[in-house]
């Protein structure tokens, strides 16, 4: 539909496509005149005592070309001569045609007095070109309007007439003050890219003004819009996604460099998390969507999308329930039935960005999912040109130096922006590194601001995703300490579950997860946190945990510090029970492990209930879970495994519809059982069906960490 693609245009900001408009609405049975001599009212009274910044002639001379239209609308609507049973067909088609351009004119005055002056700058030229297209479709309408036969008062027709004659000569307008400010705002690039950095007299004169951007907030907007577009267009844009980035990157070291730390930025809102626009797109969505869009739910598990992406049918599902869907075995469309030719997975971008526009306007939590591939990360990143890196480690430099000496306010707002600067690209977190962040930011781990750790912490995870940067931190003195505090008493919930994810991220390094493991009370702090967080925290206290199994010497102290009882606990929840069963199957390896799990109560119950309810890797890891706790616990951990409910039949199915791995560890456990003194009682005789079905695998214990645990391949340490 034409209106879609209009608001789907609006809502991605991009610059309106004047050719691809329809009637929004049936004009049949409206009484037209009227109908236009009002919403050409009302766009004069809301644009007409506004101001765009650029774009100033083409402005003011759109709204005086709808004020004549108004003039001749009002004076046929009070002449009685706009009746449609009067009107000539050729007016009435004009009029209709009128609709349609009062309309595009409202779509394009509202996009300049809500866009940014940096973007209405760079898309000066393009801009320009639509206000001239209306101008040509004016001058069309006017020339077929048959304006002798609607009976207008002869002072009303001389001023059709004179714009007539005026649309009729207007060519295009591009300022050339605009246009030189653009100029000038690429030769800051230019400036960057040849290893320069700008003129502060330069800067403050180009910013503050010419551009009239006079405090920190008025330059922010300006990033965040920035920023949106590159996002929003989805690469296909002009100036390129990674010319943008550069102007981003100049523009946030502008923000720093002219306007400083203003304290009270802390009392506000921190990160991505902005407050939303009360603008035409908001509204738009708002006035359309009551309930939850039906194109919006995943068609597998019928809730809102949060990752939606396109598999090879052309569908559209959650990526989390079709991941789950294909590595149940499936290789059909849940949705069709056809055939699937190959499992690759294609980010429905248009869509997402619908979703989270639609949850904005709507105030529904949305926490999109960071995909295992980086794809959101790259688009943030665009292959920075050489001026982005430049700016963006003289940024760098600057935040480094109120972190080390500025006021705590200042300190608090340099760590959040490094938080934000070491989202995306490994350069800039070696440079932030390199530039003596950590030492700064482990000092503000102890803040009593929630604020200033809340974004230190976060810094630190997004920097410790470098892999150089690991060992920086760890080998920063009292740094790990120093995380395993906010882990344990952080003041906001989010700083404790980073500080579980940073955990994560640094124990990916073997080396370093026996240090984690007996840092006082990390483990303890990620149980607690496994035990009573939010489902992200436990997601990020299980995952960590699972790193720290791996590594044996850990297991004794994992024991004594409560997390065999978490990991058991959490068998029984969803986003946890994969990792969980996965650690669990790596502790009962070792002996003490087996018996510390032996005895929990509901570990047995907890792992066969995840054979018979989990994921494909979940299944996996609980059935290899049973078997090393029977292989390593002895006769009477096997003896309590043998009385599991259901067990048998759970194995069967799992030899038929489950993986190759899981099929193997469920033919091991059932020669396990056929060993046993009443094995035949419990399992009927299926002991040679298992047999057959495990090709004869050898008993033995394959000391691979791969083949005996599984883990899922898109748990990745999320950038925040």
């Amino acid at each position: 539909m034409a209106s879609a693609a209009i608001f789907s245009s609006l809502r991605r900001r991009r610059s309106p496509s004047l050719e691809a408009f329809l009637a929004p609405v049936d004009l049949t049975e409206v009484a037209l005149v009227q109908a236009l001599a009002t919403i050409s009212s009302e766009l004069i009274a809301c644009f007409a005592s506004k101001v765009s910044f650029f774009q100033r002639r083409n402005y003011r001379s759109l709204i005086r070309k709808m004020e004549v239209f108004l003039v001749m609308l009002e004076c046929l609507r009070d002449s009685g001569s706009g009746s449609m049973s009067i009107l000539p067909a050729t007016a009435i088609l004009c009029f209709k045609e009128l609709y349609l351009l009062i309309y595009r004119s409202k779509i394009l005055l509202e996009y300049c007095a809500q866009s940014s002056k940096l973007w209405l700058l760079l898309q000066n030229h393009s801009i320009s070109g639509h206000f001239h297209d209306l101008n040509q479709e004016i001058s069309t309408l006017l020339d077929v309007f048959p304006i002798n036969d609607v009976g207008l008062s002869d002072d009303v027709r001389e001023q059709v007439e004179l714009l007539h004659k005026h649309v009729g000569k207007a060519k295009l307008y591009v300022d050339k003050s605009d246009d030189n400010l653009r100029l000038r705002f690429f030769s800051f690039i230019n400036e960057f890219e040849n290893g320069r950095v700008p003129n502060l007299v330069d800067l403050r004169l180009f910013f503050v003004e010419r551009l009239g951007i006079r405090d920190a907030k008025s330059c922010q907007f300006e990033i965040e819009f920035l920023e949106e577009q590159i996002v929003a267009h989805e690469g296909d844009i002009e100036p390129t996604a990674c010319v943008l980035n550069g102007f981003v990157a100049v523009t946030r070291y502008c923000r720093f460099l002219l306007f400083g730390f203003e304290e009270d930025e802390v009392k506000l809102p921190f990160g991505n998390q902005t407050k939303p626009r009360k603008g035409l797109i908001t509204r738009e969505i708002a006035d359309t969507f009551i309930t939850i869009p039906k194109d919006f739910c995943c068609p597998i598990s019928l809730d809102l999308m949060t990752d939606p992406v396109i598999i090879s049918t052309g569908q559209t599902y959650d990526r989390r329930s079709i991941v789950r869907w294909m590595e149940e075995g499936h290789c059909t469309c849940p949705k069709t039935g056809q055939m699937l030719i190959h499992t690759r997975l294609v980010t429905n971008r248009a869509l997402k960005n619908l979703i989270m526009q639609w949850c904005t306007a709507h105030n529904v939590p949305c926490d999109p999912v960071e995909t295992a591939d980086g794809s959101a990360e790259s688009f943030a990143e665009a292959l920075p040109i050489k001026a982005a890196i430049e700016a963006n480690r003289a940024t760098t430099m600057l935040l480094v130096q109120h972190l080390a000496s500025g006021s705590q306010g200042a300190q608090a707002i340099a760590a959040r922006e490094i938080r934000l600067l070491a989202k995306t690209g490994k350069k800039n977190r070696a440079y932030i590194a390199e530039a003596g962040a950590i030492p700064h930011l482990r000092k503000l781990l102890s803040s009593s601001n929630p604020v200033a750790q809340e974004n230190s912490v976060t810094a630190m995870l997004n920097l410790s995703i470098f892999d150089k940067n690991k060992s920086r931190i760890m080998d920063e003195d009292g740094c790990l300490g120093s995380i395993v505090e906010v882990l344990r008493l952080g003041l906001t919930t989010e700083a404790r579950e980073n500080a579980a994810a940073t955990l994560f991220s640094l124990s990916a390094v073997h080396d370093y997860k026996k240090r984690i493991a007996y840092q006082g009370g990390a483990i303890e702090a990620l149980a607690a946190l496994l035990r009573v967080g939010t489902p992200r925290g436990k997601k990020d206290a299980v995952t960590a945990l699972f790193n720290l199994s791996t590594h044996l010497e850990n297991c004794a102290r994992m024991i004594e510090a409560g997390a065999v009882t978490a990991l058991v606990g959490a068998l029984g929840n969803e986003g946890a029970a994969e990792e969980a069963a996965g650690a669990l199957a790596l502790i009962v390896r070792q002996q003490i492990g087996a018996e510390a799990v032996g005895k929990e109560e509901m570990a047995v119950t907890g792992l066969t209930m995840m054979m018979r309810c989990g994921t494909s890797k979940g299944k996996e890891n609980a059935v290899a879970a049973l078997l090393e706790l029977c292989r390593s616990g002895g006769a009477a951990a096997t003896k309590r495994v043998l009385k599991a409910p259901a067990l048998a039949g759970l194995l069967q199915t799992l030899l038929f519809t489950g993986t190759k791995r899981a099929r193997r560890k469920a033919a091991s456990l059932a020669r396990v059982f056929q060993r046993c003194e009443n094995a035949s009682l419990h399992l009927g005789g299926l002991g040679d069906g298992y047999a057959f079905a495990g090709n004869s695998t050898t008993p033995n214990r394959d000391s691979r960490f791969a083949d005996d645990v599984s883990m899922p391949m898109s748990i990745s340490v999320q950038v925040l």
